[in-house]
């Protein structure tokens, strides 16, 4: 008999942070294998290019880890929250992106593996212009999960239109499937044990 997990919604949020963090090393894997030009390439999408596109995601991501963060550490909310986005693209090359990428995404890892059921319904604060957003940590880290895929959707659509296959990312951690990620868990340092422990 299996026993259930003493706080389901935080590990299942950690999860999926893990699995963002997957996809984007699929994803971002796949795009450091473009040109420059196919890279900064316009393409029909919400934002013109792959490479803003992913500077998009990045730069929402340093927004919302911070927040989070800041309540976690009881700081204050962030006085210039709007500073993330100073720099539309901040990166020019897929390469050093994806090293940022995958810091702020162990960030997110760390941020989750930190929290239980209880904690997840605490506010989280940001000093929006006008009036300030408060929403849960459960409702900040859902919109979190479904910006990344929203966009990583996008970039995989606008892939399909140049010379590098996009990768699948149309699926979770299936139990059956594990030989097929080893690789790409051995490189980001993880075990099906440490995800799932």
């Amino acid at each position: 008999m299996i026993s259930a997990r003493p706080d389901p919604l935080s590990h299942h949020l950690l999860s999926m942070a893990y699995n963002n963090a997957w996809a984007n090393h699929r994803l971002l894997g796949a795009c450091a294998q473009l040109s420059q030009a196919e890279f900064e390439a316009i393409r029909c999408s919400f934002f013109p290019s792959i490479k803003a596109t992913l500077n998009h995601n990045l730069c929402v991501d340093w927004f919302y880890i911070d927040a989070l963060e800041r309540a976690q550490q009881d700081l204050s909310p962030h006085p210039d929250c709007y500073s993330f986005f100073a720099v539309d693209e901040p990166f020019d090359s897929c390469v050093d992106l994806q090293q940022e990428q995958l810091k702020v995404d162990r960030r997110l890892i760390a941020f989750c593996a930190a929290q239980d059921d209880a904690q997840l319904e605490r506010i989280v604060t940001i000093a929006r212009t006008g009036q300030a957003q408060q929403d849960s940590r459960t409702r900040l880290l859902a919109h979190l999960f479904q910006h990344q895929i929203h966009h990583r959707g996008q970039v995989h659509a606008m892939l399909a239109g140049s010379a590098v296959p996009p990768p699948q990312l149309d699926e979770f951690f299936c139990a059956g499937e594990a030989d097929e990620r080893a690789a790409e868990f051995a490189a980001l340092g993880w075990t099906e044990e440490r995800v799932w422990a």
